[in-house]
């Protein structure tokens, strides 16, 4: 496009914004309109698309010619900016009217079960009851064990025992707790 062209351009766009001169209005649209679908159907627009937002942007000029700045821009640069920003604005929407209602993210979260959920806590109960009648150091390596997941190899290094002591600890204190907890009498959950 050559200078002259450029300026004749923006001339119309003044005239559109300062007048609402109906004849600049039309030889834009008969310029750009063709050019701004073609420039979307390039970013990836189907044609329907396409007319659509040049359609849009041609009727943000004649509703939005005031914004236009001589200065800042040439009208073709103006017009281009506005169908990308269009043809960005329509993909949003698209993506986020494209919810999956079936995504485990858009479902709250279901209630727990309080039956379970009391279960877990007499079961907690039971366990800490059994743990506090262990031998302390049987205690002490399932505490390293289980509730600060260190290996066997680390508890070792950790306490300072050989790792078979380590492991006949963590072996008895299972034997224990397992006939502490398979007997209701003998813990005491209260």
């Amino acid at each position: 496009m050559s200078l002259t062209q450029v300026q004749y351009f923006s001339d119309l766009i003044v005239k559109v914004a300062e007048d609402r001169d109906k004849a600049a209005f039309i030889e834009l649209f008969d310029h750009f309109a063709p050019r701004l679908k073609g420039y979307l159907m390039k970013q990836g627009a189907d044609e329907a698309l396409a007319e659509e937002v040049a359609q849009d942007v041609m009727m943000t000029l004649w509703r939005k010619a005031d914004l236009f700045d001589p200065k800042k821009s040439n009208a073709s640069t103006w017009l281009f900016r506005v169908a990308r920003n269009r043809r960005i604005d329509r993909i949003r929407r698209q993506k986020s009217a494209a919810l999956d209602p079936e995504d485990p993210s858009l479902h709250p979260t279901p209630l727990p079960d309080i039956a379970e959920e009391m279960d877990a806590k007499l079961r907690e109960k039971r366990v800490r009851a059994a743990l506090s009648q262990l031998p302390e150091e049987q205690r002490n390596v399932v505490r390293l064990a289980f509730f600060a997941g260190q290996s066997h190899s680390e508890i070792a290094e950790h306490t300072g025992l050989p790792l078979g002591t380590v492991k006949s600890r963590i072996r008895l204190a299972f034997g224990r707790l397992r006939q502490l907890l398979e007997t209701d009498t003998s813990v005491d959950v209260d």
